[in-house]
């Protein structure tokens, strides 16, 4: 009689292809969720509610309505009305969000990862279509308080900056494939 096998089998951790991976259902659903609600959110804006015509609209004492057309990158640096420059930053949102779509499927090790990177893809493909369809990114919401007035921002920037928190947070937060490691 042999003696029991006393030694562990490890394992990989299970990555995906490079287009598909355990938590890119996850990141897809919330890439479009985000998408729907930033673009249904731009269109009733600026077809039904016609913020354009409207101006500035006081909503409460610290929130206003009013439409900005960004033609740069965050708080309009780079600032630029030609359209090529619209469509290369739209080019690059993109880009960039099958590099971070491509990186959640081979790397993906959390539902937070996936829930941040489906915010930050959503959002960016959000913008990027704003800048084909209006040659800029279109903002509605102005926070303000004591005079200091906050730039001008829409569903899209407010998921991207949720997603980086999230990101944020799971790469600082300790695994618990970690933990449940003993030395």
């Amino acid at each position: 009689m042999s003696p029991p096998d006393t030694t562990t089998e490890t394992t990989a951790p299970q990555t995906g292809g490079w287009l598909w991976g355990p938590y890119a259902p996850l990141a897809g659903l919330v890439a479009l969720i985000t998408l729907v609600l930033d673009q249904a959110n731009k269109l009733w804006m600026l077809l039904v509610y016609e913020i354009e015509d409207r101006g500035r609209v006081v909503v409460t004492p610290f929130l206003d309505f009013v439409y900005v057309l960004n033609t740069g990158v965050s708080y309009s640096m780079f600032d630029s009305d030609s359209y090529s420059w619209q469509l290369g930053l739209a080019a690059f949102a993109l880009v960039a969000s099958l590099a971070m779509w491509v990186w959640l499927c081979r790397a993906g090790e959390s539902r937070l990862m996936a829930w941040g990177l489906g915010l930050i893809i959503g959002g960016a493909i959000g913008n990027a279509i704003d800048r084909l369809w209006l040659g800029g990114v279109a903002d509605f919401y102005s926070l303000h308080a004591f005079g200091f007035y906050w730039y001008v921002f829409n569903i899209a920037d407010v998921a991207i900056v949720a997603g980086v928190v999230a990101l944020l947070y799971d790469s600082f937060i300790p695994s618990r494939k970690d933990a449940a490691k003993t030395s």
